[in-house]
């Protein structure tokens, strides 16, 4: 626990630390003098947040203004090329008597000031916006019920479902559901608009895509600079099953489709043209297999149709987004690096492409918008120890300090330091990872250990987590340790492979060894260790439970329990299977381990978890409470959320899962008495 005499910070009151405001997105005007980002703040009932826009000065001078205030937040800036601010609300009609509405429409700021009007909608809402550069021609996706040929149409089945009590969905297909909703009955379609100055409305779009099926879901869009041509992400259906995303180029005048990149051997997304209307950079992942990890690089294609060609050919790493300069020169790259993530520019050449990372410090960054005139790169950094904030970066490399702008949130006090561990596996790999060290802790004042294991598992512990959020744990006097074992991102191809269908092998064993290595620590305390991790961090949570004793609690949220079960249940069992054997999740499944587990254990699953079925964390814990002959000898326990998803991410359940957390570690690690936390009871 922290001594009396520790700073306190929002870290140390659960309720003080949901209300911190949230920043996230980030868009340029054309002209390179406005910056827009939106601002979550926490709603007066404590239930959800509400996003406003904000206007950050470029430059660094003027102090941040807030731009909105509807009454249900907005999201999705983007500027037209006039300067008008686009943006999605659900503000209710003006002529209604409702304060909330449940589909977001499309609404423009006028660039010389003015209220914001709305100036287009349809029945089932717009869920993204693309302005073309150049003739600022708008593209929007829509999700609309599949026999409607109109927006009238599509109005009057939607009612006759409602009027009905009809929630059913007919599939001829595979997925049937996405994280945590049903995919159905509705259809992403593609919209196209011209921009005139009233706006499409709800009827004045045009339908490029009448009959996707379920090939737009979960894709993005791009429109050339012109608006002649849409390119986006298009699933087909691959036979056993399973889906194979590919480019299409729609053409904004006839809706005549053309395939741009296919391939049995990948996957293609994230496509963006060129600011000369001439080139697409898509992202391609390499199909796994039992054997073999996916890898996943970017592509260059002609918009007009050829040949793509792999960039930077020997980079390697993983990019992550990708944007273009404004000379078409040259891409800027975001992509996991030892436990950073950085900053790249590519330069394309006409033989080899040249890579310079642009940022040399331990940050992460996103939200990437270069600068009209090149000289810039603006971003939105973040790393374990920092919220998201407003940056500027010398796009040409030379200097890779980040300027950090006047962003609307203050910098937050943390309750501690960070550190970082580095070792060596048995097969002489290096290892490493985060340690956050509490306020206090010393040789003298050892602090307990919590190991805390990502999720993904291709994924890294590099960045801000409002979620997952180590420095919480810190105000209450916890070493927390963040590593990198098999599988993480961002230290190469072979890294990842190490670990590719071993998920009980190098993952755990690189786990024990940099635990070994932060224990060996004189502020952190070997006497006291817990483990805790979420979804593949919780599969490894009861992998660990099952192998070894050492620990004194664990906690497992979202968990993989029973491989066997998982794998035909997830929302993509296509994906997960590539890798899940039937020997592979034999060999890997924690359930079959459940007779060796003597540590206390802390189940926590939502039913809304389509990634891990709730069937996951009720087979788990049916194996631990069966296994106690008395209930009073039971020492695990289970939090259940009945309307949460894969995350709990409303504020009231996220404080309670903390406390949860707390008292279920202080009771097993601390030798504090059980209490239940307050609205459990």
């Amino acid at each position: 626990m922290p001594t009396d005499d520790a700073p306190k910070t929002p870290f140390h009151d659960l309720d003080a630390y949901a209300a911190l405001p949230r920043l996230g997105g980030l868009a340029l005007s054309p002209d390179g003098t406005r910056l827009v980002t939106g601002l979550a703040e926490l709603e007066t009932d404590a239930t959800r947040y509400r996003t406003a826009l904000w206007e950050i000065d470029p430059a660094g001078e003027h102090p941040a203004r807030r731009l909105t205030r509807g009454a249900a937040g907005e999201s999705g800036p983007v500027f037209t090329p006039d300067g008008d601010l686009l943006f999605r609300s659900s503000r209710p009609d003006l002529d209604s008597s409702s304060d909330t509405d449940s589909t977001a429409a499309l609404w423009l700021l006028p660039a010389g000031g003015g209220e914001a009007r709305q100036i287009g909608s349809r029945p089932g809402g717009i869920t993204d916006v693309a302005v073309a550069t150049g003739s600022g021609t708008l593209v929007a996706a829509s999700p609309t019920l599949p026999g409607a040929v109109s927006a009238a149409d599509d109005e009057q089945r939607r009612s006759a479902r409602t009027d009905a009590k009809v929630t059913a969905i007919l599939h001829t297909g595979y997925p049937v559901r996405h994280w945590d909703h049903d995919l159905g009955p509705a259809e992403n379609r593609l919209l196209v608009a011209s921009p005139d100055a009233g706006g499409p409305g709800e009827s004045g779009w045009t339908d490029l895509t009448p009959a996707p099926g379920r090939a737009l879901d979960e894709t993005a869009f791009d429109v050339s600079p012109d608006g002649s041509t849409v390119v986006t992400g298009w699933h087909r259906a691959h036979g056993h099953g399973s889906w194979r995303p590919g480019i299409v180029a729609i053409d904004t005048v006839t809706g005549a489709h053309r395939d741009l990149l296919t391939g049995h051997g990948h996957e293609f997304g994230d496509p963006r043209i060129s600011p000369d209307g001439r080139t697409v950079v898509v992202r391609r992942e390499r199909i796994s297999t039992p054997q073999v990890a996916p890898l996943i690089d970017l592509v260059l294609v002609p918009l007009a149709g050829g040949e793509p060609r792999r960039v930077a050919e020997g980079w390697d790493r993983w990019p992550s987004s990708v944007r273009w300069t404004a000379d078409s020169s040259a891409l800027i790259v975001t992509a996991d690096e030892d436990g950073r993530g950085p900053l790249f520019r590519i330069d394309l050449g006409s033989g080899t492409d040249t890579v310079t990372q642009l940022t040399g410090d331990h940050g992460c960054y996103s939200d990437v918008c270069p600068s009209p005139d090149g000289r810039w790169v603006y971003a939105l950094r973040n790393a374990v120890d920092a919220a998201p904030a407003p940056v500027r970066i010398d796009a040409t490399g030379r200097d890779g300090a980040p300027v950090h702008l006047r962003g609307p949130v203050p910098t937050v006090q943390l309750p501690g330091t960070l550190g970082e561990v580095e070792t060596a596996a048995p097969d002489g790999t290096r290892l490493r990872g985060w340690l956050v060290l509490p306020d206090g802790a010393g040789p003298d004042r050892p602090a307990p250990l919590l190991l805390w294991i990502h999720g993904g598992p291709l994924a890294s512990w590099n960045a801000w987590s409002w979620r997952w959020n180590p420095w919480l744990l810190a105000a209450r006097g916890y070493a927390v340790l963040l590593p990198d074992p098999a599988l993480s991102t961002g230290y190469g191809q072979d890294f990842v492979q190490r670990g590719w269908g071993r998920w009980g092998g190098p993952p755990y064993e690189d786990l024990m060894t940099v635990t070994d290595a932060a224990l060996a620590r004189p502020e952190v305390d070997d006497t006291r260790v817990a483990a805790m991790g979420g979804s593949f961090g919780g599969y490894m949570a009861n992998w660990i439970a099952g192998h070894t004793d050492r620990f004194d609690a664990i906690v497992t949220h979202a968990s993989l329990w029973a491989l066997d079960q998982f794998g035909p249940t997830t929302d993509h069992a296509e994906y997960w299977l590539t890798e899940m054997t039937p020997e592979m999740a034999r060999d890997n499944s924690p359930h079959r381990h459940a007779d060796a587990i003597v540590t206390p254990m802390l189940v926590i699953h939502g039913d809304k978890d389509y990634r891990v079925p709730i069937g996951e964390g009720l087979r788990l814990w049916w194996d631990l409470v069966s296994r106690q002959p008395e209930p009073e000898s039971n020492p695990h326990r289970f939090l259940y959320f009945p309307d949460e998803n894969h995350w709990v991410l409303s504020p009231n359940h996220s404080i309670l899962w903390y406390r949860t957390v707390y008292a279920f570690l202080g009771e097993h690690v601390l030798g504090e008495p059980w209490e239940t936390p307050e609205l459990l009871r």
